[in-house]
């Protein structure tokens, strides 16, 4: 079956140009040109993955982007952004795109970036699947540091059992970092592992998110998120 791709633009030039292009690497494709046809069209359809321009009519690309990962985690959305557009960026990453291209874009660094998002998806799924990341299902399994503990199947996250609220990709991040604690890590390692593929933009998207994680999990308690200059971050309680 082809993947199917739901390209959500207002710019007709656009959206028609990246229907050839798609349907020509023989994906199965259909169009919204408003936020709010969008969302519909999201809603009552079934897609393998979203291209959401952020600037719409009706509802914005940010608004259709929240709505959309209320209903679905883990459905890639790679947003189109203007140049320069540095807010609604992180805004986009924070609530859960997969990625982000600045207009204009080079058609063949986009169709990378889609094959590249529907490749992991596709792992993500067969693991979910198979079981390989819960062998036992009745079991609760917590990671933890310190007074931080966090449930994976339930995606619940307490600092010394008060609850803290994670976009998904913070909760990602602090999942990568738990399981690697102790260990230095670099921003490359920490883009590849976590945004799921050699991410192309500005690795300071790393330190936004520590930034964010910080206020969140570290704010007003003994700091577990440190800095080793030069080099990148690391999770570990102080001795």
């Amino acid at each position: 079956m082809k993947p199917s791709i739901l390209i959500v633009e207002d710019e007709e030039k656009i959206a028609r140009v990246l229907e050839i292009e798609l349907e020509y690497e023989d994906y199965e494709v259909s169009k919204a040109m408003s936020g709010t046809e969008g969302l519909e069209a999201f809603q009552n359809g079934d897609f393998d993955l979203v291209l959401l321009d952020i600037m719409l009519p009706g509802l914005s690309g940010i608004e259709v982007l929240r709505r959309i990962r209320s209903h679905d985690e883990h459905i890639p959305v790679i947003l189109l952004t203007a140049k320069g557009s540095v807010e609604d960026k992180v805004s986009g990453l924070d609530l859960g795109a997969t990625d982000y291209v600045t207009k204009p874009f080079q058609i063949e660094e986009l169709l990378a970036r889609i094959r590249a998002a529907l490749r992991l998806h596709s792992k993500v799924q067969k693991s979910s699947m198979t079981g390989t990341e819960e062998p036992n299902q009745n079991q609760e399994v917590w990671l933890s540091a310190g007074d931080l503990k966090i449930n994976e199947k339930t995606r619940e996250v307490l600092r010394a059992e008060d609850g803290i609220e994670l976009t998904p990709r913070e909760f990602d991040l602090l999942v990568y970092l738990l399981r690697n604690q102790r260990q230095v890590l670099n921003r490359e390692q920490i883009l590849e592992a976590v945004w799921g593929y050699d991410y192309m933009g500005d690795t300071n998207v790393v330190d936004v998110y520590i930034r964010y994680l910080r206020k969140k999990i570290d704010h007003g308690r003994s700091p577990l998120i440190h800095t080793v200059r030069g080099v990148g971050y690391v999770l570990r309680t102080e001795t």
